[in-house]
């Protein structure tokens, strides 16, 4: 019987690479580091999923089951991959815990981290309760718990959300667009809407990159919803002991902006998993000089890296929609498994 390959990571990425190869014929074994699987969309507590309108609780859900439930699959939590020697074909992971796994090739599906409003503290997090973070609305939301204020418990009449916190931003040292908060940010502020019809609800930000069929999503916040979108350069937020004052640019006028609100939410970019540069020494594949796997060949091997046998796919190689994660899993494992034929004689 032939050795499994490895998946290192249980997110969408890795549910997906792990069920492409099994469903090839394969044995798979998945290593993730926590004790649940789902990755981010569960860890979090994600509502609401773009562009299908799922709960992710129901889509990666499902996505957990079909791995689960597969005898070809061996799910290891709460694991991480100490060690990782050999060559392609005939690789050996040895596990933090002490097991070796003999495997043809590894795919790293390892994520990312999101971005700390902390990191950010003149926009106010950390200072001021009612300055949150869109993953802690994602929670009130998915929860059924409603969306409040947590100074209080009120519903919020007024809600600034702020793009590009952790995003776009060279001062802090994040460069990249974060490619889903626009979108995550609008569908959100139609939930407020929805859940909350006399909230007004405002999206401040730079330029607004809802890319593709997103777009939609876009105009329906505003046509369907009346959410308002201002284009500013936000300075500082504080607040006056009740509401939260968010004080910048309106750069379309060119005037000064000072307004209060109930709420203010961090729209938080994507982070390079905080555990990469481990990852890196582990597995021998390079970095992006950002931070996140960096990937070789693009255009002829899916998600090839550095090390001949190594794949990666997902948001371990930058900020990624869930979908296009879920097709690079299954395009890294037929890449896995297209090395592994090229190295078995006729």
């Amino acid at each position: 019987m032939s050795d499994p390959f490895l998946v290192v990571g249980g997110g969408p990425a890795g549910l997906s690479a792990a069920h492409a190869l099994a469903a090839s014929g394969n044995k798979v074994v998945l290593v993730e580091k926590t004790d649940i699987l789902g990755g981010a969309p569960i860890h979090s507590g994600y509502a609401k999923l773009v562009p299908s309108g799922e709960w992710a609780k129901d889509a990666i859900g499902s996505m957990i089951d079909r791995v689960t439930g597969n005898p070809d699959i061996e799910v290891i939590t709460g694991e991480v991959v100490q060690s990782f020697e050999g060559a392609p074909g005939n690789f050996t992971a040895t596990l933090k815990g002490g097991r070796t796994i003999k495997t043809p090739s590894a795919i790293l599906c390892t994520g990312f981290t999101h971005f700390d409003s902390v990191n950010k503290p003149e926009w106010g997090f950390g200072r001021f309760p009612d300055v949150v973070t869109t993953s802690q609305v994602e929670q009130m939301i998915s929860s059924g718990a409603g969306i409040k204020r947590p100074s209080n418990g009120e519903q919020p009449k007024r809600v600034a959300i702020l793009l590009c916190v952790g995003s776009r931003d060279r001062q802090i040292g994040r460069e990249w667009c974060s490619k889903i908060c626009c979108t995550v940010s609008a569908k959100m502020a139609m939930e407020i809407r929805e859940e909350i019809p006399d909230c007004h609800v405002y999206i401040y930000y730079m330029d607004i990159r809802t890319f593709g069929l997103y777009e939609e999503i876009y105009w329906n916040s505003q046509e369907q919803q009346k959410v308002k979108y201002i284009k500013a350069r936000i300075a500082e937020v504080t607040s006056d002991g009740d509401k939260v004052i968010v004080k910048g640019e309106d750069t379309l006028v060119k005037r000064p902006i000072t307004i209060p609100f109930d709420m203010v939410v961090h729209a938080i970019g994507m982070d390079p998993n905080v555990d990469n540069m481990t990852i890196s020494s582990v597995f021998g594949v390079d970095l992006h000089h950002w931070g996140y796997v960096k990937r070789e060949n693009t255009y002829g091997v899916m998600g090839a890296t550095s090390r001949e046998g190594v794949f990666v796919a997902g948001a371990a190689i930058g900020p990624e929609t869930i979908d296009d994660s879920v097709a690079q899993g299954a395009g890294a494992a037929m890449s896995a498994l297209g090395m592994l034929r090229a190295l078995t004689p006729a």
